[in-house]
Formats: structure tokens, sequence, C-alpha cells
């Protein structure tokens, strides 16, 4: 099962385009940002964050099944458990946070105002709360498309929240992406 991301990329992009050296670094660079705030929003000791059970990846590690083409990234729900526990019980959920650069790469080709490092914190930070939030039991992830859609507009405003205080060169833009998307849908105009 997926939760996708909401806002989609271009479809005219060639689908393997992968994040080179330096952009990988970036992204690296995001996700520890984004973890730290993300964290610190939801008020998280470090043992309670890693109880979270999840893993990110880009294009270059993920599996056929778990490379879509449209939205910026997804998290896919697995089943797992340790390998020396022989109880059914014993298992667990490991939410994978699929990135998906030929997306992320698009739509900054797309977007020249977006760069790189804010675009993708705000989709890391999206899809943390995600993972933080399916964890904590405040959202089903196996919800229905009305309440998955109400869920998208609760992880934008929260995402949101968690980024508008932070000085970040570039963020502005991110959020005018990410606003512009919105108008687009139902009951979205918390996300001014």
């Amino acid at each position: 099962m997926t939760n996708r991301c909401s806002a989609e990329a271009p479809s005219d992009i060639p689908p393997r385009i992968m994040f080179n050296d330096e952009e990988l670094q970036l992204v690296n660079d995001t996700v520890s940002t984004a973890e730290d705030l993300v964290s610190d929003f939801y008020k998280m000791s470090a043992s309670q964050w890693q109880r979270l059970k999840y893993d990110i990846k880009t294009l270059r590690h993920l599996q056929e099944g778990e490379v879509v083409h449209g939205p910026f990234a997804q998290v896919i729900r697995y089943e797992a458990k340790r390998k020396d526990a022989a109880l059914g019980s014993a298992a667990y959920d490991f939410y994978k946070i699929c990135l998906q650069d030929h997306a992320i790469l698009g739509a900054i080709r797309q977007h020249p105002e977006l760069r790189l490092f804010p675009f993708c914190l705000y989709i890391v930070a999206h899809e943390l709360i995600h993972v933080v939030r399916f964890g904590r039991f405040l959202q089903r992830f196996d919800a229905s498309e009305e309440e998955k859609m109400a869920e998208e507009v609760r992880v934008h405003q929260s995402t949101r929240d968690i980024l508008e205080p932070v000085q970040i060169p570039g963020k502005t833009a991110v959020f005018r992406f990410y606003q512009q998307w919105c108008r687009n849908c139902d009951s979205l105009e918390t996300l001014r």
C-alpha cells in the first residue's frame, strides 16, 4: 500500500534520471534537517524517534515496484520482524519513503525558481510527518480516498507550519509551488 505525495511531476520527463553525487549530498542534508525539524515539532525524544521504523531511499536503491511516475515521493508500508523472532506477534510496520529523483529533478527543470534543498526539504518533511502520524495512530495507512485527501490537507499544513519559522533560502518558491496546487483542491484554503 502506498500513500503518495499530493503534487505530481510532469509526465513528459524521462523516468530514470537519478540524483548525481552533489545532489545526493544535498538530499542527505535535507533528510537530517527534516528529521530534526519534524521530531522537534512533535516534541519527540531521541528514543521516541528511534521507535519509528522507516528508511528513506532514492531512485538508485528502489525496487521496480517502488518507482512511480508522477508523485515526488511515496510511503510504502511493509510488515517486518526481527530475524530471531519466531512469533507473528513480533511483526511491526516498517515504512519506506521512496524519493522519486526523476520527478523531483523534472519539477526543478520545469520550475527554475525551485531549488533542490528547500524543495526536497519540503518533500522529506512532508513524508516524515506521514510516518509520524501513522506511527502514532493519528491516521490509518489504509484510509479511504476521502480520508487520504483530508490527511494530505493536514500534512501540507503541518509541513508549512514546521518550515515557516526556519530561514531557508528558496523556501518561498516552494510554498508558492504547493500553494498553487492546493488552490485546485476543495478545502485547502488553510494553506495560504
